[in-house]
């Protein structure tokens, strides 16, 4: 049951870590630089301009052979609501220390989040899904996967006249790190936790269900030393 609660509070946690971010200016994450600038030729907000690049990201999918599940369209939903929320709660013009600090926070905030929700297997958001399913065709970590990515959104972003600086930097540099750390330690494991006992205890799954076959077969008549006999016997 946990594993519901658990993503929509990793989702409203990466929507909000946004939201910090973009109030601490100081430069945002690479995926918040393209939405700044794509944002500077529409007039949609951040959040909706957010769910339409998620939609679109979807497609890159395609040839990965990802299938969005209810963890994807959660992502889309939860994620322009919660950073436009956020972003009416922060207040703008703050003081440097208080921005740094804001920097620091969100970036930890937003690797948090992703090991969280991505954690629930519910199946990643359109941007996770898309360094996930890289990872998985090209056999590399999600750190490497995920920094690539982060560049080539962060290049295409500062073409648009997306905001960049040292925030974007920090972010792109260590958020696959953060979240590769800390999966391990969020990701559902279901059947998983029996499964590693048995294997912890020397038994795979097959041996233990070929013991369990041979101890619910009824005994064999012992012929073989009755028809044999014995040297003594001749």
């Amino acid at each position: 049951m946990r594993r519901l609660p658990q993503l929509l509070i990793g989702l409203a946690l990466y929507g909000f870590s946004l939201s910090v971010m973009v109030r601490a200016s100081l430069g945002v994450n690479p995926w918040s630089v393209l939405y700044e600038g794509l944002e500077k030729h529409t007039s949609l907000s951040f959040g909706t301009i957010s769910a339409v690049v998620g939609v679109l990201v979807l497609l890159l999918w395609i040839p990965l052979k990802q299938r969005p599940k209810l963890g994807t369209v959660a992502n889309i939903i939860v994620l322009a609501y919660s950073s436009d929320l956020g972003l009416s709660l922060i207040p703008e013009h703050l003081g440097l220390p208080a921005r740094a600090g804001l920097l620091v926070g969100g970036v930890l905030l937003n690797g948090f989040s992703i090991a969280v929700y991505v954690g629930a297997r519910f199946g990643p958001g359109p941007r996770d899904g898309l360094m996930t399913g890289v990872s998985g065709i090209t056999t590399r970590s999600i750190r490497l996967i995920r920094t690539l990515i982060e560049i080539i959104v962060l290049a295409a972003g500062w073409l648009l006249g997306g905001s960049v600086g040292i925030g974007t930097v920090l972010y792109a540099l260590t958020v696959g790190a953060i979240t590769q750390f800390l999966l391990p330690r969020f990701a559902y494991r279901g059947n998983d936790a029996q499964r590693e006992r048995t294997v912890r205890a020397g038994v795979t799954q097959r041996d233990a269900r070929q013991y369990r076959t041979v101890l619910r077969r009824p005994p064999r008549p012992e012929l073989g030393r009755h028809a044999q006999g014995s040297p003594g016997d001749e």
